[in-house]
């Protein structure tokens, strides 16, 4: 990271410097431009070097200048620019690396805390879908169950239903039998009580009085025990 920064500083650097490099030089005033210098260099006095030299170095754009030329701006202005690096990468640049240090390793930790919470909430995700699975399976079985205990007690009722049904019947059947087997058994009696008295009538005229008692006396005792037996 740091690397990078300083190479774009130079990189930088040296695209300013290669654009004030190509600048050309001023050019010269065109000597048609002077037509009074040339009679004021011609009548100056031959004694004096130093004037001439002078003169001379004005009319070529000042020759004692330092900064005069291409190759001087380029290397006042390289040393100029090593000196601000110097003074950036001393007191400027650290601060900001560690910044930019630090705005990185905050970036990567939010992105390694989303990775994180993104596989936690997979995993959350996953473990809810599996319980549903299981709930889905287990009211399955649930109703499954019902089913099948609602079968059998619908089994079970109809079963009982149907047996009570057969107990009812017989144990009708049965008092019917017994109502009939009574009836029919006092339905003889009766008739036999009837038969002696209509025999008795018959014959009474035959019977002496003793026999007459006697024959009422049994037919009494007779009914007197078949009353008794439909009691008991």
């Amino acid at each position: 990271m740091k690397a990078r920064f300083i190479l774009s500083v130079a990189l930088l650097g040296s695209l300013a410097l290669a654009a004030i490099a190509s600048d050309p030089p001023p050019a010269p005033p065109h000597a048609a431009d002077l037509p009074k210098a040339a009679p004021a260099h011609a009548e100056a006095p031959a004694s004096d070097p130093r004037a001439a030299g002078a003169t001379h170095g004005d009319d070529h754009g000042g020759g004692g200048n330092i900064f005069a030329g291409g190759i001087g701006n380029v290397v006042w202005t390289t040393i100029i620019f090593l000196i601000v690096v110097a003074i950036l990468g001393s007191k400027a640049w650290p601060p900001l690396l560690k910044v930019l240090k630090e705005r990185e390793d905050s970036i990567r930790e939010s992105l390694e805390t989303a990775r994180r919470e993104r596989e936690a909430s997979e995993k959350l995700l996953k473990q809810y879908q599996h319980q549903l699975d299981e709930a889905g399976k287990k009211a399955t079985a649930i109703v499954d169950e019902g089913r099948r205990d609602a079968e059998e007690v619908r089994r079970r009722i109809q079963e009982e239903a149907r047996k009570e049904a057969d107990e009812t019947l017989a144990r009708a059947r049965r008092e019917i039998q017994l109502a009939t087997d009574a009836a029919i058994k006092e339905l003889y009696d009766q008739t036999a009580a009837l038969a002696i008295q209509a025999a008795s009538n018959v014959v009474r005229r035959q019977l002496s009085a003793e026999d007459h008692d006697r024959l009422v006396g049994e037919a009494l005792e007779q009914i007197r025990a078949g009353g008794k037996a439909r009691m008991n």
